[in-house]
């Protein structure tokens, strides 16, 4: 530690859509157990713009930054594995291993789940500190696409959820960060017929590029009524799994008329808090639909880095703005507006 400055740069919420970015913040506390990374970058998604108003599971005061790259820069008495230098990601879980879930060994549901960047400080800072268990070492990724580790890492947690059969036909709705490497994992893992719906743009065209789909249909962003006929009537049996990865509760709740008997309907996007949906019981019923949420991860990094690193799962990219902590406004409007299809913090 001796090496480290004594203060750090960072971006803080004091509450809700209140932040400022701060020159003297103190460094993290490093426990026994810790491992200091020195950020070199930071994703920024959807969630984040949800923190910023205040929603999701956020926690105020916060240093944002849930997707956090760098190298280890101090090590914790009791960190074993580690060096300094090397190039980490983390992942940004902490769970209390006690609690009713956590002790049937269902630890996403933890009932004191934390989360940095959420609830506890995060990588919008020159430095941040994390459980050595939950640091993880790469290779070829460049820091801005290793952003794309934990997003990856839900995507993971949300195929393991989905357990697709060989031979599955999916239809995606959204071309997201997240749901594009759900839809390359679903590919590569029993689904031989993908579908990706959403508006053309920025967001397809790199779908396709990334050769995310066997069939990409370019929505209306003013009347796609015509293409979601067309897209029911060229299948008519329906998908066997239907993800709904946009955030819009109008789409989510006309997805499950998408599912094949049988299937399988997945809620991935991240939703208002007062959205609501509504559909017919005896349609679930009949038709034994099953409806999946999938939310976060565990133990899901080492799986996302072997699909990453290796170049199986294509990310390049995916972010294609990056910004300083200085130009967090203007990194908010990005996301807001569409501009961004991913961004980045990045720090020198």
């Amino acid at each position: 530690m001796s090496d480290l400055p004594k203060t750090m740069k960072a971006l803080r919420y004091s509450e809700p859509k209140k932040h400022s970015l701060i020159h003297d913040a103190p460094l993290p506390t490093l426990r026994d157990n810790d491992v200091m990374i020195k950020v070199q970058a930071c994703g920024v998604c959807g969630t984040d713009l949800h923190i910023h108003e205040g929603e999701f599971i956020a926690k105020f005061p916060l240093i944002p930054g849930h997707e956090t790259v760098g190298v280890v820069a101090a090590l914790g008495k009791d960190v074993k594995g580690f060096k300094i230098g090397d190039r980490v990601v983390a992942d940004n879980s902490e769970l209390c291993g006690e609690c009713f879930y956590c002790r049937r060994g269902e630890l996403l549901l933890c009932e004191h789940f934390e989360a940095h960047g959420v609830t506890l400080n995060g990588g919008f800072a020159e430095y941040c500190a994390y459980p050595a268990g939950k640091v993880f070492t790469i290779k070829n990724l460049s820091p801005v696409d290793a952003t794309l580790l934990e997003p990856a890492s839900c995507a993971a947690h949300g195929l393991d959820k989905i357990n697709p059969k060989m031979g599955s036909s999916v239809l995606m709705f959204g071309a997201g960060p997240t749901g594009l490497v759900l839809a390359q994992l679903l590919r590569n893992c029993g689904g031989q017929h993908v579908v990706i719906a959403a508006p053309a743009g920025l967001k397809m065209d790199l779908a396709k590029n990334l050769n995310a789909a066997d069939v990409y249909v370019e929505l209306s962003r003013t009347n796609p009524e015509e293409q979601f006929k067309k897209l029911k009537d060229e299948n008519p049996y329906g998908f066997d799994i239907v993800v709904e990865a946009t955030g819009s509760v109008k789409i989510l709740e006309d997805a499950i008329n998408y599912v094949r008997r049988g299937g399988k309907l997945v809620c991935y996007g991240v939703y208002n808090n007062k959205d609501r949906v509504s559909w017919p019981p005896t349609k679930i019923f009949g038709d034994e639909i099953t409806i999946i949420g999938s939310f976060s991860e565990t133990y899901k990094f080492p799986a996302a880095i072997d699909y990453l690193d290796s170049g199986k799962v294509k990310v390049t990219g995916i972010v294609n703005k990056t910004y300083k902590l200085e130009q967090w406004e203007e990194c908010l409007d990005a996301m807001r507006t569409k501009k961004a299809i991913k961004a980045a913090i990045v720090f020198d």
